[in-house]
């Protein structure tokens, strides 16, 4: 079977408009197939059908571009094994998606795009399978890590210290998931926000959310001693250690967690490089992590803290929206930028570098800072 990326893009197209109804057919028809594996999702499946549908988006939408996916793909598989998840697990999976599609096609569904999902899934799976079963061999499916600081910032925001019982290889700027013993099965995103430590220990700084279950957790129900699992570090927002630009860094809230991090693996590395580090929010109050980062800046002259603000009038300093401040400040097209925060801000202040000039590769942006 060769794969064919136009007719699962074009089939995939019709399907994307009733993404949610098709979330819940696909899991429908796994449980009822295979029941066995019902054990292993998490009672309420509203985030876990978003993040299926947001994989195979990615997935359907880069198969023209082969090492992207592959990077994307072994990833995934990699970090799928703190499920449990094991080869004869995919066959399920697949069978389900492709009866899911085929629903949601309607008339357009033939035996020729039937056979392009056929070979594009058993291609991915392939792939994640070998990184999956390549990577068992040299780290843990999982860490266990206990809590060794908790320091509340905010009635909503905590920073966690965290002191894996294995070592943690990871990169600046990288995220893990963590599970808490209070929703088994239930696992969420946060990023690191250090760069790799001599001890092996790590910092998250989390915001609890309304309906949060696991970031409410860790916000206001765990204590040092406590035991958390953390999933194996991913994600691409990274140094290039051969770049030698200037930096931008834009933060928004708890987004600031992975560029702190970047910062640090910066001034460790001896290079000499402007740093600007706008960190946002919406009141003063909220610059939780601000003494910290104003230390940092004290003792690495090429680093500027500008603090913003958007929603308090008096504040004696940087006020407006970040995409809004990006865009009054300076000239960055010769910097190397990084974005972390809500997906809005994101999005906007990508769009707003790109109409200066800002190259495209020079912009590095992250969503995933917290429980979505």
């Amino acid at each position: 079977m060769s794969l064919n990326p136009r007719l699962v893009k074009e089939s995939f197209a019709v399907v994307e408009p009733v993404a949610d109804k098709a979330a819940a057919y696909f899991y429908g028809r796994l449980f009822v197939e295979s029941p066995h594996l019902r054990g292993m999702f998490p009672p309420a499946m509203d985030v876990q059908r978003d993040r299926l549908f947001r994989a195979l988006t990615r997935v359907v939408w880069s198969l023209d571009s082969p090492s992207s996916l592959n990077s994307y793909l072994g990833q995934l598989g990699r970090d799928h094994r703190k499920y449990g998840v094991v080869a004869e697990h995919y066959t399920a999976v697949g069978n389900a998606l492709l009866a899911t599609i085929r629903h949601f096609a309607g008339e357009v569904w033939n035996t020729e795009i039937e056979a392009a999902w056929v070979a594009a899934y058993t291609a991915a799976a392939n792939l994640m399978i070998e990184a999956a079963e390549s990577e068992a061999g040299r780290s843990p499916a999982w860490w266990l890590a206990e809590v060794v600081a908790h320091e509340r910032r905010t009635p909503d925001v905590a920073v966690l210290t965290l002191r894996p019982g294995q070592r943690l290889d990871y990169r600046a700027g990288q995220y893990v998931n963590v599970q808490t013993a209070r929703w088994p099965r239930v696992w969420r995103t946060f990023s690191i926000a250090n760069a790799p430590k001599e001890d092996n220990s790590i910092r998250l700084h989390v915001r609890a959310i309304p309906g949060g279950w696991v970031s409410t957790a860790l916000v206001r129900h765990t204590r040092v001693g406590d035991t958390l699992l953390l999933g194996p570090p991913v994600g691409t927002m990274t140094v290039r250690e051969e770049s030698a630009r200037d930096v931008l860094c834009v933060a928004g809230g708890t987004g600031l967690a992975p560029l702190k991090a970047i910062v640090e693996q910066i001034i460790a590395s001896g290079r000499r490089t402007n740093i600007h580090l706008l960190f946002g929010a919406r009141t003063a109050a909220d610059l939780y992590d601000l003494p910290d980062l104003v230390r940092m800046e004290a003792a690495f002259p090429w680093l500027r803290v500008l603090p913003v603000v958007s929603h308090e009038a008096g504040y004696d300093g940087i006020r407006g929206g970040l995409p809004d401040v990006v865009e009054r400040l300076h000239t960055w097209t010769d910097h190397e930028v990084f974005v972390c925060g809500p997906p809005g801000m994101v999005g906007e202040t990508v769009h707003r570098l790109q109409r200066l000039g800002v190259p495209a590769a020079q912009i590095h942006r992250d969503t995933v800072h917290g429980e979505l």
